[in-house]
């Protein structure tokens, strides 16, 4: 942008030495740069427009490893609350939709005394869910009863039903932001919504998630991936961070700093969605220090359940990790092998 800068000067003197072309000649220059003064305040200000309009996105040179954030601002009603969703089940883990829940209830606005979001849990049916931990929740309503959200939140839990996937991909149709947070993603990626788009999840289930959704691009060391109006957050606190980024979507970063700063929350991986990056590489397991083929985590190998394959002895730290590698071991350390390149 050209800015002209015009200073004012006292002519009067000037003027009466001057013969009335040459007075003329001076009028004309002096209006002209007036009016380049106005046009370039014009189009200042147009800038300014165009700049507080544009996308909330992330600078692609603090994205080094390429974690898509393809999301742009969301506009919020001009009256009433932006329905939120959380989606249970059984074994539902209780930071995933615990923190999203608090990040969301915490958001104010300055120019409103009400709340801007509205929260409530949905379930297949009205029966008691316990969650992790043995918390137990009733349900505010069912699948078939429950508002139209346009914030889904999807925390880990147990497998779900057809109905449920049914559900998510009829709202997903409609909402602003269907997010995942932690194994949540593996129920969303059941719906085939995130098929040929990239993902994440928590770190212990990347060989798991890789091996069974081939389709999905996985990322290692995303605090959070953004697709339009899919989201999925890494491991637990994560959920934290995305919940922190919708409303930072929605009402700008002063509100979701301010959100942060009412929970006493420090984390700053809202602002960043490549921050997970300890966990961007594989751990390699040793003979010494062997690690569980499915979720990565520290074994003792004189206790924890093992396979032979191909003459290798793989183990796990439970045998559910021991079925799922047995299920399909060639695939298992295919998704592994590919995670690592």
């Amino acid at each position: 942008m050209v800015i002209v800068v015009v200073a004012a000067t006292d002519l009067s003197a000037e003027n009466r030495t001057m013969n009335p072309r040459t007075m003329n000649k001076i009028e004309a220059v002096y209006r002209v740069a007036r009016f380049g003064f106005l046009l370039a305040l014009g189009l200042l200000a147009l800038s300014a427009l165009f700049a507080t309009a544009a996308p909330v996105k992330t600078d692609e040179r603090s994205n080094p490893n390429g974690v898509p954030t393809q999301a742009t601002s969301l506009k919020p009603p001009d009256k009433g609350q932006i329905p939120v969703a959380f989606l249970i089940s059984d074994g539902a883990v209780v930071i995933d939709f615990c923190g999203p829940w608090e990040v969301f209830q915490d958001a104010m606005i300055p120019s409103s005394k009400e709340m801007p979001f509205r929260l409530y849990t949905v379930a297949e049916t009205k029966k008691p869910i316990r969650t992790s931990g043995g918390m137990q929740i009733v349900p505010d309503y069912t699948i078939q009863s429950a508002p139209e959200p346009k914030v889904i939140v999807i925390p880990a839990q147990s497998a779900p039903s057809l109905a449920v996937l049914e559900w998510l991909r009829k709202s997903s149709k409609t909402t602003d932001v269907t997010m995942s947070v932690c194994t949540g993603a593996f129920v969303l990626a059941k719906t085939g919504l995130l098929n040929g788009k990239s993902a994440t999840t928590y770190h212990g289930a990347f060989g798991s998630f890789a091996m069974e959704f081939p389709d999905i691009q996985l990322k290692r060391g995303a605090r959070f991936v953004e697709n339009g109006n899919l989201a999925t957050a890494g491991g637990l606190s994560s959920g934290i961070d995305l919940a922190l980024r919708v409303v930072e979507r929605y009402y700008g970063r002063d509100v979701a700093r301010k959100t942060a700063y009412n929970m006493e929350y420090q984390g700053e991986g809202w602002m960043s969605p490549d921050s997970n990056q300890i966990y961007a590489t594989a751990p390699v397991s040793t003979s010494e220090h062997p690690l569980c083929a499915v979720c990565g985590m520290d074994v003792d190998p004189k206790i924890a359940p093992k396979s032979v394959f191909k003459g290798a002895t793989y183990y796990f730290c439970s045998e559910d990790d021991k079925k799922t590698f047995d299920a399909a071991p060639d695939k298992f350390i295919s998704a592994e092998k590919k995670l690592e390149r």
